[in-house]
């Protein structure tokens, strides 16, 4: 008998390069899921012998709409 895989009712979204937050929320609407938390965090690259922000990388988790 073949197990069936379980669709998993949470996902991370992460923003794109390029892309706006509101471009990303409905990208994850149009998933059929819907936002509940979001994380950022930095992102750092040497120069000139001294680590300095680069950026930033936005990631929303989200639950699936039943």
């Amino acid at each position: 008998m073949a197990k069936k895989k379980k669709e998993s009712n949470k996902k991370r979204f992460e923003v794109k390069t390029g892309e706006s937050i509101e471009d990303c929320l409905e990208r994850i609407r149009l998933e059929g899921f819907v936002p509940v938390r979001r994380t950022e965090e930095p992102v750092f690259e040497e120069k000139d012998g001294e680590m300095q922000v680069a950026g930033r990388e936005i990631v929303f988790e989200a639950k699936k709409i039943n």
